[in-house]
């Protein structure tokens, strides 16, 4: 059987697959082509049945796919994309046959090691440490990740936006705005240091819960160690109930910018996910360590606020301070760039500031012939096809309208 295919939602030539030799069931496959909620009844060798919208407890055999030839040539078109001409993916494009085939036989001996990160920071709209993998490796964390996400994607909460296929922002914005219209009160929380905080021993038992194949749990672990201390400036070091003074040396942090940190993001904080929505049974929307729940009376969120705090020590993080707190439908709330009311959205200031910031800047580089027409044209589209799922087309309209682009004259220096 083939590879997964594209997006991680597991689709192949020849069908659905979780891993070499574990095709879903035929009602499954029928379920994700007309995108409805999977409902399994599986059996598996050593294990007993499942009921249904259960998942068998954990999959082999997956380390053979995952390695594949085939495998490391789909992953290498994904991650290439957007990126063909930096240097680091010519360079490995120029050798492309022998350094996948380098690839395969690393990861099938056992010798593959990730390379170093190469860090920077951003500060839009925050200040950030990003880390970038080298770009063979980026080729393994595709591997990885198409093969092994969908024994997830199926379980996943349909409130859960982040990183996934036919989810992101504007249906996350969707929904919330939706369960606004229902409920009188909404906690708004998120994740202090969340990405610098991921405990990487809590991560990977979880992940071994639905993985029992040995050498996938190893790459797992490689990946994941592979970022220990990448984030360790902007970590606070905080004590838990039951630490002693080796604590402070327990690996945690995944860069921010891996395919492999926003997957491996989700499969952590979907304990939170399943808190909520199976025992307190309570409507929220998450997107990543963003989360809204809602319900009709203070007393309940204040309970779920408690929930909350309490399972996050479990997972070595703690909410957020300032962020966290509790809103009448009515005052609107923050989310996803847009600030939410019941029955209309507005942009964010902060977002409208730093797009009007950037606006300046590109019109100097526009004119200074710096910034190349067809660039500039993606980054305005970018930010109007944002706008446009708010309220403000005539913010839209004055804005573009106070900062016209003059044509460039003459030549730069």
């Amino acid at each position: 059987m083939g590879a997964p295919g594209d997006g991680g939602a597991g689709r192949q030539a020849g069908g659905w697959g979780l891993g070499k030799g574990i095709p879903l069931p035929q009602r499954a496959q029928r379920a994700i082509a007309v995108k409805k909620p999977i409902r399994l009844c599986y059996t598996m060798a050593g294990e007993g049945v499942h009921g249904e919208d259960t998942m068998p407890r954990s999959y082999n055999n997956l380390f053979a796919q995952i390695a594949s030839f085939e495998n490391l040539y789909a992953a290498w078109r994904k991650a290439r994309l957007g990126k063909r001409r930096r240097a680091g993916v010519a360079r490995f494009e120029r050798d492309l046959e022998i350094n996948l085939l380098r690839l395969e036989r690393e990861l099938r001996d056992g010798s593959y090691q990730p390379g170093r990160y190469r860090s920077f920071y951003i500060h839009e709209p925050k200040r950030r440490k990003i880390s970038a993998a080298p770009f063979r490796d980026r080729v393994v964390h595709h591997a990885l990740v198409r093969t092994i996400e969908p024994i997830w994607e199926a379980r996943f909460s349909n409130a859960s936006y982040a990183c996934r296929v036919g989810k992101g922002t504007h249906r996350a914005a969707d929904h919330a705005q939706a369960l606004l219209r229902r409920h009188r009160y909404v906690l708004k929380t998120d994740v202090a240091q969340f990405f610098p905080s991921i405990d990487h021993e809590i991560l990977l038992t979880l992940l071994a819960r639905h993985i029992a194949c040995r050498p996938t749990l190893d790459l797992c672990q490689k990946i994941i160690a592979g970022g220990d201390g990448v984030l360790a400036s902007e970590y606070t070091f905080t004590l838990f109930p039951g630490d002693d003074l080796f604590a402070a040396l327990r690996p945690r942090g995944l860069p921010i910018g891996n395919l492999t940190s926003q997957f491996c993001a989700n499969v952590y904080l979907h304990t939170l996910d399943v808190l909520l929505q199976r025992e307190l049974r309570l409507p929220h929307v998450r997107y990543c360590d963003d989360i809204l729940v809602f319900a009709d009376d203070r007393a309940t969120l204040h309970q779920a606020r408690e929930a909350l705090t309490t399972r996050m020590a479990d997972l070595r993080l703690t909410p957020h301070p300032i962020k966290t707190r509790l809103y009448q439908s009515g005052e609107g709330v923050e989310f996803v760039g847009y600030r939410l009311f019941p029955t209309y959205r507005r942009l964010r200031r902060s977002n409208v500031q730093r797009f009007v910031r950037r606006l300046k800047r590109q019109q100097r580089d526009y004119r200074a012939r710096r910034l190349a027409p067809e660039k500039l044209r993606a980054s305005l589209m970018s930010w109007i096809a944002h706008a446009s799922h708010a309220d403000a087309y005539r913010l839209r309209s004055r804005l573009l309208r106070e900062h016209p682009f003059v044509a460039p004259v003459g030549r730069s220096s």
